[in-house]
């Protein structure tokens, strides 16, 4: 690891204009590039007492052997430099986005005597004018061939158009009405000229005086009773209202937008981004990509704008830009896409409206998006058993731990504290294995609830194999059934750093627990502790076993919390009612089993707690005056998570 001082600037010698800088590796490879509207504080504050740096800048800098940078006239410049730079050397320490699959789009060709409409995929060239994207190739070849009936433009390859022109006769398309055949001179370069224009308006969202005049033409030869170019002109207007239909309306204002969704973990962000032109969604697009260091929401944003735009046909960028949170360079970012686009470019978040609701509906595909990815990678044979030997070589175990047990703590204030251990087998989840604990520790010590929960764990698994003498291993010989806490893990993981840790390291030795590995995951930067390690073993942030180990430790905090809610809602349930006469217990679970919650509880009606078996008019009129003054001034805060308590209702 280098030491930043070794290769500081001196002191003045960085410019305050602004500008560009990128750190280089030993081996002279470009592993961060950054921008400033002042290089001279950006670039100091890479400088300062290593120790007050953050983590992911702690290791950039330590990473990187020398500095240099590139003054620019404007930060404008500096954003488009910053992003120019990114894409050529593509830097470790940096966000990147990468689509993940090639999307296909509509194009036309607009730069040919000839232009052609077509499908296309991959980077975007010069002199085509492109639509989508679309999700599949066979919708758009769908669309096409829908309005070739209506905008007979050309549509077949180089080669099958040289040849139709070499032998005077045009292809099919040309002979059924589906292109106004200029390789024979049927129309001119001009005229068919026209009828791209007319298309290409139509998919820009100018469809009304389209359908408005094709009706009038209708009408017109029905007029002259020529009912057959009427009938044409009727399956025309069918044929653009079908187009049409496939594309929802969504914003009733005719708004040229895109909307952007996004949906991140510690280690991976999806993004969704819908296409409105017009008013109806055009196109959708979206990608899973790991996240290279530790940005926000407005980093995210902006890289995800400039990714998207950068190389972006000028056409291609709306007026509009609807984003869940401004981008950390707003004024810059506006600029630059307003020059390359030729006109003003807003980006906001909208507050209300049908603007506000379609980006929740964009967030919500981001969120399946990620739900899919990750059932997906999962579910890959592949990546799971590359998971267990990246953990193996990583923990220096003997073998891949096939079984992992990992255990979180949830507590709201030192009341109520619960544990849960959650087990994986072969890299998924073993749900009948799952246990809850009830902590007895009174206090807020998580360190100490840890030791107790490891502690009767293996308790458990000691007298299960006392039991078990000469029978097969974990195996109830009556039923068949594996015996609860028979099977010793090859893994334990801790939610936590060094003091959980420890604390179920400590655990395991006074029960006489060997040859069982042990490690922390610590949430805010997913290092992974060792017993008696000062340093955190350092897993990347791509890693197939990192991911393993950070679904382990989300799902025993998931199912933590979701025991941790139903043991307050419980005691809250009791504690407010027992001012109410004649409520047992029995009743009080009759209620609680019929509204699920304490929530739906209080939301109640006397008439409708009186449908609860076993409850009367008097006793429903005492419960509701009971919750009524038990009610709590304001939402319960859970102090270890930051989450608002709502009763019971929904789990993390």
């Amino acid at each position: 690891m280098a030491d930043p001082a070794t290769y500081r600037p001196r002191p003045g010698e960085i410019p305050i204009e602004p500008g560009v800088y990128r750190f280089r590796d030993a081996e002279r490879r470009v592993i961060y590039v950054g921008k400033a509207k002042s290089l001279r504080p950006r670039l100091s504050s890479y400088f300062q007492d290593i120790a007050h740096l953050h983590p992911r800048t702690q290791q950039m800098v330590t990473t990187a052997a020398s500095v240099e940078w590139t003054v620019v006239g404007t930060e404008v410049e500096a954003l488009a430099l910053e992003y120019s730079w990114i894409k050529e050397y593509d830097p470790r320490f940096n966000v990147k986005y990468r689509d993940d699959k090639s999307y296909p789009w509509l194009a036309v060709t607009v730069g040919e005597e000839f232009p052609r409409v077509q499908v296309m995929r991959g980077a975007q060239r010069k002199g085509v004018r492109y639509f989508g994207p679309y999700g599949h190739a066979w919708a758009i070849r769908d669309t096409v061939d829908t309005l070739l009936r209506v905008f007979p433009m050309r549509s077949c390859s180089a080669g099958v158009f040289r040849r139709s022109k070499a032998i005077g006769r045009p292809c099919l398309l040309g002979d059924i009405g589906k292109c106004a055949a200029p390789c024979v001179g049927r129309v001119s370069a001009e005229q068919h000229r026209d009828i791209v224009d007319d298309f290409l308006a139509f998919m820009g969202g100018q469809t009304a005086g389209f359908t408005r005049r094709i009706e009038q033409q209708m009408r017109d030869a029905a007029g002259r009773q020529e009912y057959e170019l009427a009938a044409k002109y009727r399956d025309d207007l069918s044929a653009l209202h079908r187009v049409l239909e496939k594309q929802t309306v969504v914003l009733g204002d005719g708004t040229d937008a895109d909307v952007f969704g996004f949906v991140d973990d510690p280690l991976e962000v999806a993004v969704q981004i819908f296409s409105v032109r017009g008013g109806r969604v055009r196109g959708q697009r979206g990608w899973v990509a790991d996240k290279e260091d530790d940005a926000d929401l407005a980093e995210l944003v902006q890289h995800a704008l400039m990714t998207l735009y950068q190389d972006a046909a000028d056409e291609a960028i709306p007026k509009q830009v609807l984003v869940p949170e401004l981008p950390a360079d707003l004024e810059a970012v506006e600029a630059l896409l307003s020059e390359q686009r030729g006109g003003p470019v807003r980006i906001r978040v909208p507050q209300r409206g049908d603007k506000k609701r379609l980006m929740e509906t964009v967030e919500q595909n981001a969120k399946q998006a990620m739900g899919r990815h990750k059932l997906k990678r999962s579910g890959d044979l592949t990546a799971r058993s590359l998971a267990l030997e990246e953990i193996q070589a990583a923990l220096g175990l003997a073998d891949p731990p096939l079984r992992i047990e990992c255990f979180d703590i949830s507590n709201l204030q030192g009341t109520e504290i619960v544990a849960s251990m959650v087990v994986f087998e072969d890299g998924l989840a073993r749900k009948s294995e799952y246990r809850r604990f009830t902590v007895r520790h009174e206090g807020q010590s998580d360190v100490a609830a840890m030791h107790e929960v490891i502690t009767r764990r293996f308790e458990a698994y000691l007298r299960a194999r006392d039991r078990q003498g000469d029978e097969e291993p974990g195996i109830d010989p009556e039923t068949g059934k594996p015996r609860k806490f028979a099977y010793a893990p090859s893994l334990v993981v801790v939610d936590g750093g060094p003091p959980q840790v420890a604390a179920a390291q400590a655990a395991m030795a006074e029960l006489g627990i060997t040859g069982i590995a042990l490690c922390g995951l610590a949430k805010k930067l997913e290092e992974v502790w060792l017993p008696d390690d000062e340093d955190p073993v350092i897993l990347p942030r791509t890693s197939e076993g990192l991911y393993l180990l950070q679904r382990v430790r989300d799902e025993a905090h998931r199912f933590a919390i979701s025991h941790h809610r139903t043991r307050r809602s419980r005691s809250m349930v009791e504690s407010l009612l027992d001012p109410v006469p004649g409520l047992g217990e029995t009743r009080r679970k009759a209620l609680m089993k019929h509204f699920g919650s304490l929530k739906k509880l209080r939301a109640a009606t006397v008439e409708e707690i009186e449908a609860v078996p076993g409850i009367g008019p008097a006793t429903a009129e005492s419960i509701v005056q009971a919750l009524r003054d038990g009610s709590p001034a304001g939402p319960a805060i859970d102090t270890r998570t930051g989450e608002i308590i709502d009763d019971g209702e929904g789990s993390t």
